[in-house]
């Protein structure tokens, strides 16, 4: 299923349906951006807003984009700041921000939905301030090499959303042809599971100045 259509039709059940990965990447979200300080961000795939109101707790501005405009819609009505502005927009096409602008590009849950990481991760360079961050926290590539795809149950059917598998060492190897280093990189294990199987990696990296 297209990523467009997919995320139109799961937005109703999206916020309430059981949904670990969901959980977790706002967990992981909350947990590693606690630690950095950023006063404008601009926030890849932010679909309900699940993490834009988190990060309106530290930036002063918020952009935040999502290709879903039903996804979009419960965002807006969750979410009432003169600091954040939603837009509607496809990721690899051209970004609607001021090169050098932005101290944060976050992109969460959203990766696995574009072949070619190279188009984002170079416009995420352009959008960042000298030593700006860049957070990704997506669906381990293990959890992928083992069938998982985002997925949700509607009509007694179950959607599968168009995907595609992108290696650790791809993020790490296109990140440093964009022109980041490397802050942090780590695993999110879902509690209670043995043995542990990893379900998000997230990354921070920094834009070289």
């Amino acid at each position: 299923m297209s990523v467009e259509k997919g995320y139109n039709e799961w937005a109703a059940q999206y916020d309430t349906n059981t949904n670990a990965t969901r959980d977790l990447d706002q967990h992981a979200t909350v947990a590693t951006l606690s630690r950095y300080a950023f006063s404008s961000a601009f926030e890849l795939g932010c679909g309900t807003g699940k993490n834009t109101a988190f990060l309106l707790t530290k930036a002063q501005s918020v952009i935040a984009i999502d290709f879903s405009a039903n996804m979009l819609a419960l965002a807006r009505k969750k979410i009432n700041s003169e600091k954040v502005e939603f837009q509607q927009a496809d990721i690899t096409k051209p970004w609607q921000v001021n090169e050098a602008s932005v101290d944060l590009v976050t992109a969460s849950l959203v990766l696995e939905h574009i072949r070619d990481l190279n188009t984002v991760l170079h416009q995420a360079a352009n959008a960042l301030k000298p030593k700006g961050l860049l957070f990704i926290c997506e669906l381990h590539p293990y959890k992928q090499y083992i069938g998982s795809k985002a997925r949700f149950e509607n009509a007694n059917a179950v959607k599968v959303l168009e995907a595609y598998t992108h290696h650790t060492s791809e993020y790490l190897e296109v990140a440093a042809d964009c022109g980041f280093q490397l802050l942090e990189l780590k695993e999110w294990f879902d509690e209670g599971i043995n043995p542990p199987i990893p379900r998000l990696i997230s990354f921070v990296f920094e834009r070289f100045s």
